[in-house]
C-alpha cells in the first residue's frame, strides 16, 4: 500500500506521548494533544518535504527536523516566566516512561497561565536506525525489542516528538534532555555526549521560560 512507502512516519513512542486525535474543550491550553488523526498527520508532514535532502539537521546526525504550519489546535509548549505567573511554577521528579529515570522538572499548569494557539509544529525525526538501538538498548535480558512503526512501513524516518511552537525553526533543547541523552540509551538517552557549549545556550534560553502541561 502506498503508506508503506512513506519517508516519514509517527513512531510509537510520539504516539504514546503526544495524544493524537483527541478533542478536547475550547477552554483547554494543553500543547501535547494534537486533535488530527495519526494518519492526516503523516499525509501533512510528508507533503511538506519532498526528498530526504529538504530534512533540516538535528543535533546528531540521525535527527532531522521538518517545520510545518500548524494544522491543529495545539497551543505553544512553553511559555516565558513573569513576576506575575512565577508563583504558578510546579516542580516534581517525573520519567516520560517506567523504563526511564526520574528527573527533577518544573512546569506550568495549562490552567493556571495564558497559552497561544501554536503557528508551527516542529516535527522531529529519528533514523530508524537510531530507534531500532534506542528500543534495544531499553529491553531487559531475553526482552525481544518492539518492532517499530518505521519497519512496519519501511519508512526510514520516525517522528519521535512534535513541538508545537511560534517559530519555523529549532529552539534549544531542554538543559535536563541534553542530560538524559549522555546518559546513554539504556536510561531512555540517545547516547550523544553532552557538549559545554550548547548546554549553556539552553540554560541561557530555557531559564526564563518552562513547559506547560
Amino acid at each position: 500500500m502506498a503508506s508503506a512507502r512513506r519517508l516519514i512516519v509517527v513512531d510509537a513512542f510520539c504516539l504514546g506521548r503526544q495524544g493524537f486525535n483527541k478533542t478536547l474543550p475550547a477552554s483547554s491550553s494543553k500543547s501535547h494533544h494534537l486533535d488530527v488523526t495519526v494518519e492526516d498527520f503523516e499525509a501533512a508532514v510528508n507533503a511538506a518535504v519532498s526528498s530526504e535532502d529538504e530534512l533540516k539537521p538535528g543535533y546528531a546526525p540521525f535527527c532531522k527536523h521538518v517545520f510545518v504550519k500548524n494544522m491543529t489546535s495545539a497551543r505553544v509548549g512553553a511559555v516565558a516566566i513573569t513576576a506575575e505567573n512565577e508563583r504558578m511554577l510546579r516542580c516534581g521528579y517525573e520519567a516520560r516512561n517506567e523504563k526511564e529515570l526520574p528527573v527533577l522538572s518544573r512546569w506550568f499548569d495549562a490552567a493556571d497561565v495564558q497559552v497561544p494557539v501554536a503557528t508551527w509544529l516542529d516535527v522531529i525525526l529519528y533514523s530508524r536506525e537510531q530507534i531500532r538501538l534506542e528500543n534495544a538498548a531499553m529491553c531487559g535480558d531475553g526482552e525481544m525489542p518492539p518492532l517499530s512503526r518505521c519497519d512496519e512501513m519501511e519508512a526510514p524516518w520516525g517522528v519521535v516528538s512534535v513541538k508545537p511552537q511560534d517559530v519555523d525553526h529549532e529552539l534549544p533543547m531542554q538543559p535536563i534532555t541534553m542530560m538524559r541523552n549522555a546518559l546513554g540509551k539504556d536510561q531512555g538517552g540517545s547516547g550523544v555526549t553532552l557538549v559545554k557549549e550548547e548546554y549553556e545556550k539552553s540554560v541561557a534560553f530555557w531559564k526564563d521560560r518552562a513547559v506547560v502541561k
